[in-house]
C-alpha cells in the first residue's frame, strides 16, 4: 500500500555524511518533518530527491565474452527520460579479459573477468558491477529466504520456501547436514559466534538451536503465539532475542531453554531485530526490576525493532526503557547498527533511513533507489550492503565514489546477504546462492 505523505519543512542536510560516503552524492537527500511530542517522530517525503541508478543486463559477464556480444545498460534519472545504451565486446584480449566499448552517453572505466566499472557523465553517476565468482544451485529446490556464513567462513546455513533448512560447505555449496524439526517454513537462521551452533525461527512460533556438527536440535524455545520473523544473538550467545508476528520481542536464556522476559509488546508484527552496543552518550534508562542473573551481556546494549506498522523502535535491552520511536513512510522490513549511535533501517516502499540515535528527530538522510522493498541491510567494513525486491544488491563504502552492484539476480528478490572477509553471499527467489569475491577492496 502506498505511503501517505505529509508536507514538512526541509531539513538542513548533514554534508559530513556525504564526505564519509561520497558515492551517495548521486543518491537522494532527505527532507523531514516531525509531528507529535516527546520521542515519537514522523518522517515526511517532501524533500526527497531520488537517485539515478545505473542498471545492466543481468548476464552481462557471459554476454560480453562472446564475439561481438552485447549487453544493455540504462540510467534512470527521476523526472527525466531514461537513458539507454549498450556494451559491445570487440573480442577477448590475451589476458582473457573482454575488450568492451560503450555506446554514447556511457563510459567503460575499467573491466576485468568478473567486474565492469561504468559511468554516466550526464547524470554524474557511476557503478561497478560484479558478477558472481560462483553460484550454488543444488542446495535448495525453491526460493531461498535466509542464509548465514559461519565465523570461520567454512560453513553456510540457509532456509527455503520448500520447508528445508540445510548446512553446506561455503567454498563449493556441497551439502553437509539437513536440519529437520520445524513444523512449517523456517523464516530465519544464523550461526552463533562459535560457528558450531545454529539458531533458527519458524512459522511454527518456535525458536530452535542446532548443532552444526551432527544436526541435532539441542534446544527448543516456545512462548511466541505467531511465527518468528527474525533473531539476534546477544554477545557470545548465552542469550538471544526473537521478534515475531505476534508483536512481541522476547529475550531467551539458552542454557535453561527459558524466556527471560518480553522486551517489547508492539501490537504489530516485528519484521526485523538488531542488537548493538550503545555509545556512552546514549541514555538507556534503568531497569524497573533487578535483571535476572541469567541475563548475560545485555547491559549497555540497544535493541532495534523494525515493525510492520511503519515504526522503528529502539529501547535498552537490559532496562526495557524506550530510547526513541521513529515513524517512517511504510512498514520497516529490516534494520542494523553501523556504530554505537548510527543505524540503518529499510522499508517496504524502498527507503533506507540513516538515523543518529542521539538525535533521531529526523534522519541524517534517506536513500531511495527504487520503490522495491528493502529486504536486507548489513554493516560491512566502512559502509553497508543492501538488497531489494527488484533483484538489486549494492554496496556503499566510505572511500569509494561509486556504488558496487552485485548482479545476476535478474529482477528476483534478494532476500538476505551474508559476508566472510572479502566474500559476499546472497540468497534469492530463484533458488540460487551466489558468492561474490571482492578482491580489490
Amino acid at each position: 500500500m502506498a505511503a501517505r505523505r505529509r508536507k514538512g519543512k526541509i531539513m538542513h542536510f548533514h554534508w559530513w555524511f556525504l564526505r564519509v560516503f561520497p558515492a551517495l552524492r548521486s543518491y537522494c537527500l532527505f527532507g523531514g518533518s516531525t509531528s507529535g511530542k516527546g520521542r515519537k517522530r514522523r518522517a515526511s517525503g517532501g524533500g526527497v530527491k531520488m537517485a539515478a541508478p545505473l542498471r545492466i543486463q543481468s548476464d552481462w559477464a557471459q554476454a560480453l565474452r562472446k564475439e561481438e556480444g552485447e549487453a544493455w545498460l540504462s540510467c534512470h534519472p527521476p523526472g527525466k527520460p531514461s537513458l539507454y545504451g549498450s556494451l559491445t565486446s570487440q573480442g577477448i584480449g590475451l589476458d582473457g579479459i573482454p575488450e568492451v566499448t560503450a555506446s554514447e552517453g556511457f563510459i567503460v572505466n575499467e573491466i576485468n573477468k568478473k567486474s565492469i566499472h561504468i559511468s554516466c557523465p550526464k547524470e554524474n553517476t557511476s557503478s561497478k558491477f560484479l558478477a558472481p565468482y560462483t553460484t550454488f544451485s543444488r542446495i535448495h529446490t525453491k526460493s531461498i529466504t535466509c542464509l548465514d556464513i559461519s565465523s570461520g567462513g567454512g560453513l553456510g546455513v540457509s532456509s527455503s520456501s520448500d520447508g528445508s533448512m540445510k548446512i553446506w560447505q561455503a567454498s563449493n555449496g556441497e551439502l553437509r547436514r539437513g536440519l529437520e524439526g520445524h513444523v512449517f517454513d523456517v523464516n530465519c537462521c544464523r550461526f552463533f559466534p562459535s560457528g558450531l551452533v545454529v539458531l533458527s525461527g519458524g512459522m511454527d512460533a518456535q525458536l530452535k538451536i542446532w548443532s552444526a556438527e551432527d544436526a541435532s536440535c539441542v534446544v527448543t524455545f516456545k512462548g511466541h503465539k505467531g511465527g518468528i520473523l527474525d533473531t539476534a544473538i546477544v554477545d557470545r550467545g548465552r542469550n538471544v532475542v526473537s521478534g515475531s508476528r505476534d508483536g512481541t520481542a522476547r529475550l531467551w536464556d539458552c542454557g535453561r531453554s527459558a524466556c527471560l522476559g518480553v522486551i517489547a509488546d508492539c501490537g504489530s508484527s516485528i519484521n526485523g531485530v538488531a542488537v548493538g552496543a550503545a555509545d556512552n552518550s546514549i541514555n538507556l534508562g534503568s531497569p524497573e526490576q533487578t535483571p535476572s542473573e541469567r541475563e548475560v551481556g545485555t547491559e549497555a546494549k540497544m535493541l532495534l525493532l523494525a515493525r510492520e506498522d511503519k515504526k522503528l523502535q529502539c529501547l535498552g535491552l537490559q532496562s526495557r526503557q524506550p530510547v526513541f520511536l521513529f515513524i517512517g513512510s511504510d512498514a520497516f522490513n529490516c534494520c542494523t547498527f553501523l556504530s554505537g549511535f548510527l543505524l540503518l533501517a529499510g522499508t517496504q516502499d524502498g527507503n533506507i533511513y540513516q538515523l543518529d540515535v542521539r538525535s533521531p528527530t529526523v534522519p541524517i538522510q534517506v536513500i531511495h533507489r527504487s520503490g522495491a522493498p528493502v529486504l536486507s541491510l548489513l554493516s560491512f567494513r566502512d559502509g553497508f550492503i543492501a538488497s531489494q525486491g527488484d533483484g538489486s544488491c549494492f554496496i556503499i563504502q566510505q572511500d569509494l565514489d561509486y556504488v558496487i552492484e552485485l548482479t545476476e539476480a535478474d529482477c528476483d528478490p534478494v532476500y538476505k546477504v551474508a559476508t566472510w572477509e572479502k566474500q559476499i553471499y546472497t540468497c534469492c527467489r530463484d533458488g540460487l546462492v551466489r558468492r561474490y569475491q571482492l578482491s580489490d577492496l
